[in-house]
């Protein structure tokens, strides 16, 4: 169960040496000590710092686990999570796959010995049929970018403790607002809180929460050892953000689900993918380990073409053409060309990232305009086909 909007702003806590209601900014690298080991708890910024602390706290609460612990961006959550694993050991991961980890996976960690097995996770029994000897770990994302497969959780974790497998579970999509993945048998969450944790598009951060305290423990030497922290101000930044998430994803599911029915009508659409929608081939199992759809949808068009998406979000007003999501602004991108360019044609394609794929992070803005804002969209696809086929003609004549 997640935490309500009096829980989790009442969880921040006031400060106890001034009474502020804002967490105060320590903005120093080094702590006064009494002696040499004789402290107030602190003695060095890499290791600790009370605005940091404060942050891992709430984000073990979120997410109903027992150790937070905040990094630098969200690749570096997720790289600290491989570091728990040695050379030999293999990852069975979603194939539809975000492209900064399966950069990490393939460029950085094969060449270290540690291996990567991508499947569909939408049956866990393509989990099951992939575990080794060597797996120590299974990777999934739920919702999955960009093309929102939803995979379930409590049924993959139960291979993964029969298999004696860490599960982690890529939480950035759902946040801890709509699911728990801990609570259903998970062992390791991590976010890009760049993405709805911070919410404003103004800080880059990552987290990992660990269900117990072993886990925890690992994950908190090796973020001292390597030192990808996140900064004081930054952590001020995603615990600000963090206040008000509740209400935002509240917001963000109600749009998305009004644009995606939108979207699903349009002729010049071939396919929605969203959760909410109840043709989605996932949408019970979301339902049911879920209690909202989220905030991001994708779609492809009918003229399957890169050309096509291009020319799609470079015509939009209100929904703004970059990297990242989760923000109260609308974004949209085109995967193949953008955030999963780092994937090979091939493998994108087979696990449904099309040429023509467009992904939509819709923001808190009325739902009414970002729909005259993505039909003004296909209007400027449709008379830029237009004109293309005028030309041919003519040039055939």
């Amino acid at each position: 169960m997640s935490y309500s909007a009096t829980q989790l702003i009442h969880s921040i806590p006031v400060d106890p040496l001034t009474g502020a209601v804002s967490v105060p900014i320590y903005q120093t690298s080094t702590f006064v000590q009494e002696a040499p080991g004789i402290n107030k708890g602190y003695d060095y910024a890499r290791t600790s710092n009370p605005t940091r602390s404060v942050l891992e706290q709430v984000l073990a609460q979120l997410e109903n686990g027992h150790t937070g612990v905040a990094f630098s961006s969200g690749l570096a959550a997720i790289d600290a999570v491989i570091k728990l694993l040695k050379s030999g050991d293999e990852i069975i991961a979603v194939d539809d796959i975000y492209g900064g980890t399966f950069r990490l996976f393939t460029r950085i960690y094969e060449k270290f010995g540690i291996r990567v097995t991508y499947v569909d996770a939408t049956d866990p029994e393509n989990i099951f049929n992939a575990i080794s000897s060597r797996t120590k770990l299974i990777w999934i994302e739920t919702p999955t970018n960009p093309t929102l497969k939803v995979a379930d959780i409590k049924a993959i974790a139960a291979i993964a403790k029969a298999s004696n497998c860490l599960l982690c579970v890529d939480n950035t999509f759902a946040t801890p607002i709509l699911q728990q993945p801990l609570d259903l048998g998970a062992d390791i969450v991590v976010h890009s809180a760049t993405k709805y944790l911070g919410g404003h598009s103004d800080l880059i951060a990552g987290c990992v929460v660990t269900k117990d305290k072993t886990l925890g423990d690992e994950i908190k030497f090796i973020q001292n050892a390597c030192g990808a922290i996140l900064s004081p101000f930054d952590s001020w930044l995603l615990i600000r953000g963090i206040e008000t998430l509740p209400l935002r994803i509240r917001q963000h599911c109600s749009t998305a689900l009004q644009v995606a029915e939108w979207l699903q009508r349009h002729p010049a659409v071939d396919k929605v993918h969203y959760p909410g929608l109840t043709n989605h081939p996932n949408h019970n199992i979301a339902k049911h380990q879920a209690s909202g759809f989220g905030g991001v949808i994708s779609f492809s068009l009918k003229n399957d073409t890169e050309a096509a998406a291009i020319s799609f979000v470079t015509a939009t007003r209100l929904f703004k053409l970059a990297e990242s999501l989760g923000g109260i602004k609308s974004l949209l991108s085109h995967p193949a060309g953008m955030t999963h360019k780092s994937i090979p044609p091939e493998k994108r394609r087979a696990a449904g990232v099309r040429d023509s794929l467009i992904r939509l992070s819709v923001g808190l803005e009325e739902a009414v305009d970002l729909i005259n804002d993505l039909e003004q969209a296909f209007s400027v696809v449709a008379k830029n086909e237009e004109k293309k086929n005028i030309q041919s003609l003519a040039a055939v004549l």
